[in-house]
């Protein structure tokens, strides 16, 4: 870990410095989180209410990092968990599976004024919702936004090789998909 992220995580635990290195961590974090978040939930406000919560939990545990992986990675880590356990819960109180939750986001996703996307855009968002949860956050992750695999490795706590083997499964059942009609 870098001398200066050792800085950073130190003025986040300390009750003096905690609020404002914590403005400057959402200030730095936010559109990132925010963005990471929204592949997996796919509608705008209840994105924005997973990032505050997400926030909300790393605050209140902040003290309990110890910094076995990057700062980054624990907060992804928390962003992912608190997005799965949002969808679950959103599932659950419409009484319907998981899989048809991510059906009628999808399908949203044409109302959603804050998507700015194509036909083909929907096309791979309805094809990536298709995909069993492991293989669409690693997708997500790899595609969208670029992490490298041992990054993700630690987000997700599972291991380089099952990683590379979900994201090649996943590659394949869109390139099928996509190129069905």
């Amino acid at each position: 870990m870098l001398v200066e992220e050792q800085l950073f995580i130190a003025a986040l635990q300390n009750k003096e410095t905690q609020n404002r290195a914590f403005q400057q961590l959402v200030s730095q974090y936010k559109e990132r989180l925010y963005w990471h978040i929204r592949r997996i939930v796919l509608n705008h406000d209840d994105a924005d209410d997973v990032l505050q919560n997400t926030f909300v939990k790393i605050y209140r545990n902040i003290h309990n990092f110890k910094g076995e992986s990057a700062l980054f990675s624990w907060m992804y880590r928390i962003a992912t968990n608190e997005s799965l356990t949002f969808l679950k819960q959103k599932a659950k109180m419409a009484n319907i599976t998981d899989e048809e939750l991510q059906n009628s986001l999808v399908q949203n996703l044409q109302a959603d004024s804050y998507f700015e996307g194509e036909e083909i855009q929907l096309k791979l968002q309805q094809a990536i919702a298709k995909l069993p949860e492991k293989q669409r956050l690693v997708f997500n992750m790899k595609y969208f936004e670029e992490l490298k695999y041992e990054e993700m490795s630690q987000i997700l706590d599972t291991s380089v090789g099952a990683l590379k083997s979900s994201y090649h499964h996943a590659v394949k059942k869109l390139e099928d998909y996509l190129t069905e009609d």
